[in-house]
């Protein structure tokens, strides 16, 4: 256990029950589908009539061209919440759409066409927000997710309020789903929970190793959906000896082709972390992988891969749930070096001197919503963590404050969190306004 910020005792069962849940597409949309299942579910038997969600920019922004989970390839905020009112089950939580059938999808593409579903979104408001309205003919149901993509906080019908608890942290910002579990908490004592894991954690830690390696071989197979295609190209590269055959282009093809599947809107879960499914894969893939190659026993690989997920939480709370930075890029690039680096040996000195390489090298990246060029990203971080940890763990590396760069693990982190949120607060704007007007000028044609 180890000491919080006002919290007592974190636990392993606690920060993976936050922080490491399965998903089933991504996790915006997901969110938006979750807010107008809950709400249909209230609204009782009957037929809808009109949708209305109001989000957050990062919602919006986020779910505008990323793949919804069962729709062939098909995109959008709007989708997932038709398809979520029709046809998902809350209870499933980011799964939400794991049963929804073609038959689902065309219904809600036809509430689409018929101008009955309707997505605001809401600039000033960031982080995780969702605001989901869904009508019948005599009734009205609303549902409130606010700071992590799961957490309900509200659902009203006809004006009654029938369930309510508080936010997280207590706001819509992007940071309030992180400060009450990890904020406050030294790095190094936060790898210690990874020290005592129990049998039950370890398997755990290890379904999501084979959950995420699934959707990766998945979106490696000749016939999959998988949108960009970027972890197929890099493994025909390999194929066809035009690049070498090694682990790092492994890790490479394996954590693209899963964000590749997972992008395009396949039907199978990931492990995520942090409140993203491509941050578990960028966390979880690499370390796995090089753990496999060095033949550990599974016990150590799990350890390597909860090191990786406390480390990307560590990072994520202090930049934020969703930012205009890239998740993949920095906090779970940083994450997965640090548990390749224990892997190989090192200890958190190391682990922590391959976080502040991955983020010295990604810490501008931006996020310009979820869509199929993620994949590049979610293969880039996992590549660079891998050499990020080779270079730490010989004792190699960053070894003064420069840049961005602390001196403390803590402090760069910080610094990150202050670059995203004073230096980068009109990003989104920038990026939904180019976005629309691309798909403006796309409807005129």
């Amino acid at each position: 256990m180890c000491e919080g910020a006002g919290a007592g005792m974190l636990t392993l069962k606690e920060f993976l029950a936050r922080e490491v849940v399965p998903a089933l597409g991504c996790t915006e949309p997901g969110a938006v589908a979750l807010a107008t299942a809950r709400a249909r579910e209230q609204l009782g038997a009957g037929p809808v009539d009109t949708i209305s969600v109001r989000v957050s920019d990062s919602i919006y922004k986020n779910g505008m061209n990323v793949g919804v989970p069962g729709a062939s390839g098909e995109t959008g905020n709007a989708l997932a919440a038709a398809v979520g009112a029709l046809a998902g089950k809350a209870d499933l939580g980011l799964e939400v759409l794991r049963d929804c059938t073609p038959e689902d999808v065309r219904a809600a593409k036809s509430m689409l066409s018929e101008g009955r579903v309707e997505v605001t979104c809401l600039p000033e408001v960031h982080g995780v927000f969702v605001e989901a309205t869904v009508e019948s003919a005599s009734h009205t149901a609303v549902c409130v997710i606010r700071g992590e993509h799961t957490n309900i906080i509200s659902v009203s019908l006809d004006g009654k309020t029938v369930f309510q608890r508080e936010a997280v942290g207590g706001s819509a910002s992007a940071s309030a789903g992180d400060r009450d579990i990890i904020d406050g908490v030294r790095y190094q004592d936060l790898l210690e929970l990874a020290d005592h894991m129990t049998p039950e954690e370890i398997d755990y830690v290890m379904r999501g190793v084979d959950m995420n390696k699934s959707i990766a071989e998945y979106g490696l197979a000749s016939e999959s959906l998988s949108g960009l295609g970027a972890g197929k190209a890099i493994w025909a590269l390999m194929s066809d000896n035009k690049i070498e055959k090694n682990l790092s282009f492994l890790i490479r093809s394996y954590s693209s082709a899963a964000s590749d599947a997972r992008m395009a809107g396949a039907q199978m879960p990931t492990m995520s972390a942090a409140g993203s499914g491509n941050q578990g894969i960028t966390a979880i893939i690499p370390v796995a992988l090089v753990g496999e190659s060095m033949g550990l026993q599974r016990e150590a690989v799990a350890r390597g891969v909860m090191v990786s997920l406390l480390s990307t939480s560590f990072v994520r709370s202090r930049i934020g749930r969703l930012t205009p930075v890239c998740g993949c890029s920095v906090a779970a690039g940083a994450g997965a070096a640090a548990g390749i680096a224990v892997l190989l040996g090192g200890n958190w000195v190391h682990a922590a001197r391959a976080m502040q390489i991955v983020l010295s090298n990604t810490a501008g990246i931006v996020c310009d919503g979820a869509k199929g060029t993620c994949a590049l990203r979610v293969g880039a971080a996992a590549c660079e963590a891998y050499l990020a940890a080779l270079i730490a763990v010989n004792d190699r590396g960053i070894n003064s404050a420069q840049g961005i760069v602390d001196d403390t693990i803590e402090g760069t982190a910080d610094n990150v969190g202050r670059l995203n949120a004073e230096g980068m607060r009109d990003v989104d704007r920038v990026l939904i306004n180019i976005i629309e007007e691309r798909v403006q000028r796309s409807e005129m044609m």
